[in-house]
This record gives structure tokens, sequence and C-alpha cells, in this order.
């Protein structure tokens, strides 16, 4: 009896089985019939499975009146074609064994035949047991999930535990456009599409009994559907289309790739009783924005302020798991990743995450996109309000003077607030301690801003340059120049100029050149108050190593102005009949571009550059 149980559980095996090619593993193994019943033709519409269960109960009735184990055979005997009428719980399931089973599973529950119970308890166990050769091997043999594949998959949507062990495995494979490719035990390495496993999640979402799972994961899925929607609005391909359009035949489905994964995003929300959240984006247009590939991390902005109104907690996750993304350069998908992270920054606890929190941000303050350094300022606007935050920025500081220069008004708001809080902490500094090996001192890279504070007081913008005159306040606070700040309290701007090149005459030089890039700003103000500025610097480069260098740099950067104004004018003349005679007097030959300036320009009437009424010479000495 026990060799007859023992050969009903047992497949025939091929004699050159373990000389296949290795390109056969990828092909579905099909099903072999039990030695017992290799010479019978199997009944019509009744496979293989059908005959098994007759033998299982059989056997099974025999095994009861011999009073031996319950189902008559040993664990290790477990054989594929044993695995609707047996109970697993038995058996020890091999990592080897999981495709061939998964795959026969699928094919039982394909055929017009009733499954037995035990069938999907048997597909539970070994979801739990081996998650990630259940989820790869279900993905490959039933791509576009069909009716037998839902089964299996709301099977495992209806355990908790279940899910939250396979949902690693499907996020793994969402974020991996288009395909992802992993070895299962048999050596199968076919390609998954990302899709597939987003359609899995939509499956799966809508049994209630996941909401566990889906929320503990939450932060992950959520993550991952914006990878897959920004995947698939700018990355399509033949390929793609194709397999998305058999599974809009067999789902009746009738949106495209990232149209599908934003409804999955809703469900899931929703599954999350996020239901407002989602009630809100749509009042605002926030999803259509999302499926545009020039604003999608304009939307995702958008959810991250939604959300935070009443999903802190989950805010929180959401951005740790963002920290970990960003910790890693070069992720494709930074730029969305930034936007939800900087507006959830008030979410999370800074004393587990700021390092981290301040390497990213301080990193990206550096980055040439322009979208990204303003993404980073406003996280580095909210990081510099908490005091412990504040006073270790002093690693960002030399960069928020740089950005001081930045043509875009709101860039400028942001450095200076971020400066300024900085600076309103001053009890918790060190003044002269060294920020990072290799830095200047705090104390220095804050009097190298006190030039463009300065400037920026003449902003068009009153709101710039407000508060480009409280952070000037503050500055010359910071470095106890008791003299200047009494000059910004009084708000007597002309004269503070005057006072800023008398301090320290040697670096007249290096204070024209900081005014240089401010010739180039499309605010008039700010190009005549830079232009003033450097009228003021000249009559101190006389004598200075550097002189005609740094006027010649000077006289070029002016003549680009389009419709340069009488200061501009009076400058040049200046700057050029002294270029002149430092050349003359080196036995340099003048540059066509001075000669120009000699004979073209008129002098207009004596200019004030001090701003001090009657003073006719203030540009020469």
């Amino acid at each position: 009896m026990a060799e007859k149980r023992q050969g009903l559980f047992s497949r025939k095996k091929s004699k050159d089985s373990s000389a296949a090619p290795a390109k056969q593993r990828k092909v579905a193994k099909q099903f072999q019939p039990l030695q017992d019943n290799a010479g019978k033709k199997p009944e019509p519409g009744r496979g293989s499975f059908s005959q098994s269960l007759k033998n299982f109960i059989m056997c099974g009735k025999a095994a009861e009146k011999e009073d031996t184990n319950k189902f008559g055979y040993r664990p290790t005997d477990l054989s594929t074609a044993s695995i609707e009428c047996a109970e697993m719980s038995n058996y020890v399931v091999k990592a080897d064994q999981v495709p061939e089973m998964v795959r026969i599973m699928h094919q039982r529950l394909a055929s017009p035949e009733t499954a037995d119970v035990r069938l999907f308890m048997n597909i539970l166990r070994m979801a739990e047991e081996h998650p990630t050769g259940v989820v790869l091997t279900l993905l490959r043999c039933a791509p576009t999930c069909d009716r037998a594949a839902v089964m299996m998959w709301r099977t495992i949507g209806s355990s908790s535990p279940t899910v939250e062990k396979v949902l690693p495995t499907l996020i793994c494979v969402m974020e991996d456009w288009p395909v992802h490719s992993m070895f299962t035990s048999d050596g199968d390495d076919t390609d998954v599409f990302a899709l597939a496993a987003t359609l899995v999640l939509w499956v799966i979402i809508q049994v209630p009994k996941c909401q566990e799972a889906t929320h503990n994961y939450a932060p992950h899925l959520l993550v991952a559907l914006v990878v897959q929607i920004c995947d698939s609005t700018v990355h399509s391909s033949e390929e793609v289309d194709t397999f998305w359009k058999q599974c809009q035949e067999e789902h009746h489905l009738n949106t495209n790739p990232s149209r599908f994964a934003v409804q999955t995003m809703k469900a899931l929300l929703c599954r999350l009783r996020c239901d407002n959240v989602v009630m809100e984006m749509g009042r605002k247009h926030g999803w259509d924005t999302l499926l545009c590939a020039d604003t999608q991390h304009y939307a995702v902005g958008l959810l991250a302020r939604v959300m935070r109104r009443d999903f802190v907690p989950l805010c929180s996750r959401i951005a740790l798991h963002l920290l970990g993304l960003l910790s890693m350069e070069g992720h494709r998908w930074d730029l969305p990743f930034l936007a939800f992270l900087v507006e959830v920054l008030e979410c999370l606890d800074l004393k587990e995450c700021s390092d981290s929190v301040l390497e990213i941000m301080s990193r990206y303050l550096q980055n040439e996109c322009r979208e990204r350094r303003r993404l980073a300022l406003r996280g580095l606007v909210v990081l510099s309000k908490d005091p412990s935050m504040a006073r270790r920025m002093g690693t960002v500081s030399q960069r928020l003077v740089d950005v001081l220069g930045d043509a875009d008004g709101e860039v400028v708001r942001m450095s200076l607030s971020v400066f300024m809080n900085v600076l309103q902490y001053k009890n918790i500094l060190v003044m002269d301690l060294v920020v990072d090996e290799g830095k200047k001192p705090l104390k220095r890279i804050v009097s190298q801003s006190l030039l463009p504070l300065f400037l920026h007081c003449h902003e068009e913008n009153q709101r710039v340059a407000e508060a480009s005159m409280k952070t000037l306040h503050c500055a010359t606070g910071f470095l106890k120049k008791r003299g200047l700040k009494q000059l910004v309290k009084k708000e007597k701007l002309p004269k503070f100029g005057k006072c800023l090149l008398a301090e320290d005459t040697s670096r007249a030089a290096e204070q024209l050149r900081r005014a240089l890039p401010y010739l180039e700003s499309p605010q008039e103000s700010l190009r005549e108050a830079a232009i003033r500025f450097m009228g003021m610097a000249g009559r101190h480069l006389r004598g200075q190593p550097a002189e005609l260098h740094v006027l010649s740099q000077a006289l070029e950067a002016m003549s680009k102005d389009d419709s340069p104004s009488s200061t501009n004018l009076e400058i040049q003349a200046i700057f050029g009949q002294r270029s002149a005679e430092l050349r003359s007097s080196a036995g340099l030959r003048e540059p066509g571009s001075q000669e120009h300036y000699q004979e073209t320009v008129k002098r207009p009437p004596p200019l004030n550059v001090t701003g001090a009424p009657g003073t006719a010479d203030a540009g020469h000495s």
C-alpha cells in the first residue's frame, strides 16, 4: 500500500531532463500524467487534476482504514499532482518546486471545473512560504491577469499576512520600467512588465481584507505608483503598448497606462480611507496635472499639501521613505520626490533625520536645475526655522551668498529668509567656528554677504527689498559692525556703500568683481545700484596690481547694457580714461574698445556716485 501511495504523488521523470537546454526553462512546463494512467486518454473536459483527485480520495480512504498518516504519504513525497487535494501544511515545499506548482494551480483554475477549496488554501500557504517565487511565476504565466490569475490574487488578498509578504516583490517590479528581470528558483528570468504588477495591485486592493497590509506598505506603494505614473507618461514603447492592449481586452479597460496607474492610486487612497484626498485633488485638477510630464512635480507637491492636512503620520512615513531614495544620487524621478519631501518636512522628527535632510537640501542647492534649487531653498527655509537646524546651517552659508546673485527674485527672497533665520540665532552660534574642514569661517562668509544684501535693498520687488534690509541689519549686528548697523537702521544706503569700501580699501577690487554680475540684472534699479557702487570702488583701485584687469572686466560688463543709463555712461568714461592711462604708462597698445569709449562717450554733467549732492569729482581721484 505504501508503494502505491508513493507512486500516486510522484511524477514520471524524463530521461534527459537534466540535459535540457537553459532556454527551455523559460517555457511553462506541461503537467505530466501519472505513471498509472500513462496509457489512458483523459476524459473529455477532465484533466489530470481530476484523475489525481479520484486517486487521492481512493487512496485516502484506504489510508484511514490502515490508521496511517492522515493523507497516507510522507510530507516529503508531495508532488505537483496533489496540490489541489492535499493540505500542504503537512509538507515542506522546496523553492525549486514553487514555479511548476504555481503554473499547475493556474492551469487548474483556468479549467471549467470547480476547484476544491483546499486548492485556495494551498495557494495561500505557498505564497506565505515563497512569496517571491509565487509572485514572479504568476506574473509570468498570466501577465494580463486572466480570470484564473484574478482568483489566485484575490485569494492572496483575502489574507492580510499573505499580502504583506507578497507586496515587497510587487513594489520592486512596479519600480522597474518597463520590465523587471529576476531569476526564480527554476532559472526563469523572463522579463515581467511593471504594468502587470500595477494591474495585480489594482486587483488586490479591491479585497477589503487587504487593508491592514496596504496600510503597512502605504508609503512604498504610493511612491511606486508615482514612479509608474511618471514612467508611463514619459516613456512609451511598442512593446508596452502591445502588452497594454492585451490587458485592455482582458479587463475591458478604456484607459492608457498612465491613467490606469492614477486610478490605482485613487483606489489605494480610498482603501487607506483618504477619500477626501482623492476628492480634493480632483477639485484642484491635480490628477490631470499629474498626467502631464512638465507639471508632474507640481502635482506631487499638491498631493503632499492635501495629505498633510489630515494625514500627518502617513506623510511622515512617506517622507522617511523618500529620504532613503534621495540619499542615493541619480534617481530618475528625484524631482517629484523632492517636491513631496519639501512639503512635508514639518511632519518629520528632525532629531532622527536632521543629517540626511540637510545633506540632501545642501546637495540640491548646488544642482544645475533651477527647479531643484528652488525646492532645496524652500526646504532650507522650513529647516532654518528650527534653532537646532539653524545652528548647523553654516555649511550652506557660502552657497546662500552665491545664490543672492540669482536673477530670480523669489530665489533671492528665500535665500534671504534662510540667511536671516541663521543669523537671528547668533546667540547659539560660535562666531569663529569653522563650519566644515577646509571651509571659511562663518564670520567671513557673512562678511561676504554684505554687498549682495546691500544691492538687493534696491530691488523693485518691495518684499525682497524689505527682506534684504532686514537681513543686512541682522548681518551687521552679527559681525558687530555698529556703524554699518546704524546706517542700515536709518536707511542711509548711499552712505552704507561708501563706508563698506572704506572699512578695507585693499578689498576694493574684490568688491568690484562681486558687483559685476548685477550689471546683467533685468531690473534697472539693481543695475544702477551696482554701477554706482563700482564707481565708488574705482576710486580705491589706484595703485592696486589688479587695477587694469578689473577695470577691463567692468568696461566689458557695462558695454553689454543695451540701454545704458547716464550713470553707466559716466562710469564707463571714468574707467575708460583710467584704463588708457594705465596702458600708456605700461607701454601697452590701446584696444579699440577703449578708443571707442573716449571718442563716442559724451560726458554728462558731473555725477555724484556716492549719492550726496554737490560732489562733482566723486568718480575721480
